[in-house]
């Protein structure tokens, strides 16, 4: 029997690779050196595609694919992927939550205590002699017991949440309704809460709905000298705002995972010595990359073998 042909969008380890084609043949769009040739060769036989969350599928590639039966990301963010195109089709679509919740979480709090703490710096102090030249470094702002407020408390803002009370935070939150199973307390907005927490962290998925969420209006309702911290997405931000506030020092540092147009980011931020910057790689650490490509061959396998899904995105 001929194994099912699979559309690779991106890179993937080889520990995932390996497995897959073991029982599906792999076309790798990525290593294409004319992609458009590629597609129009092997599109009448693709029957899934795996993808990754920042490239995701369009709906101009999927209509070119007559007998696409699944798409599976690796990983939790499907804003890139045309999900209304596969509603309309019937096409389900997985995603890999959970294995990276904590994961992204601690990243989190190292960019917070890193920017708080000026680790970048104090690293630097300490490898170019300015500790025994100059002496001790310049006081730092301290991470526990200040106000937290999470932009979107879903699985990874709890986790970050959870963290917090064990740093003596108290904690509050903004997100489109209000959580019934938590004490916190809750803003409609970013706007609304920012002017009442010290530390501001975005934990908001990321896609249309949530595009521009952290407005200028948020950014300007910042009380000065706050933390921000983003490991959600770029698109969640106004990232022009943002840079103002931080060029103005109503933001004093800042931790940032993930940006408007990455890994391509404006130059700006590579400027700033009180931000922390970070090549979108919360989840990048052995352990959690490889529940995330089990979990999507495991979609894959589900799908092909005819058994439920384990993480369809509904």
């Amino acid at each position: 029997m001929d194994k099912p042909e699979l559309l690779v969008m991106g890179v993937l380890p080889d520990w995932d690779l390996e497995p897959l084609a073991e029982r599906y043949t792999l076309r790798l769009l990525y290593e294409a050196p004319d992609q458009e040739a590629f597609l129009a060769q092997h599109a009448p036989d693709i029957r899934g595609i795996v993808t990754k969350g920042e490239i995701g599928a369009s709906a101009a590639l999927m209509e070119r694919l007559p007998r696409l039966e699944i798409v599976a990301c690796y990983g939790v963010g499907i804003d890139a992927i045309d999900k209304g195109w596969c509603a309309t089709h019937g096409i389900p679509v997985t995603n890999t939550p959970d294995v990276l919740t904590e994961d992204v979480a601690d990243m989190a709090f190292a960019l917070l205590l890193g920017a708080a703490r000026e680790i970048p710096r104090a690293d630097a102090w300490v490898r170019e002699g300015t500790w025994a030249r100059e002496g001790s470094m310049p006081l730092t702002t301290r991470v526990w017991g200040k106000r937290l407020g999470i932009v979107g408390l879903g699985r990874i803002g709890r986790a970050v949440a959870r963290r917090a009370e064990g740093f003596g935070m108290p904690v509050s939150y903004s997100g489109r309704t209000r959580k019934e199973d938590v004490a916190y307390p809750w803003y409609p907005t970013p706007a609304a809460l920012a002017p009442e927490v010290d530390i501001l962290v975005c934990c908001a998925m990321g896609g249309p709905t949530t595009q521009g969420l952290i407005d200028r209006a948020a950014f300007e309702a910042l009380r000065p000298g706050t933390i921000f911290v983003n490991v959600s997405r770029g698109s969640c931000c106004d990232e022009p705002a943002l840079l103002e506030t931080i060029r103005a020092g109503r933001i004093a540092f800042a931790g940032l995972d993930v940006f408007w147009n990455e890994p391509a980011i404006d130059p700006e931020f590579a400027t700033f010595p009180n931000v922390v910057l970070a090549p979108h790689a919360a989840s990048g650490t052995v352990e959690t990359r490889k529940a995330m490509g089990q979990l999507m061959r495991d979609n894959v396998d589900a799908h092909f073998a005819g058994r439920p899904l384990l993480t369809e995105v509904r």
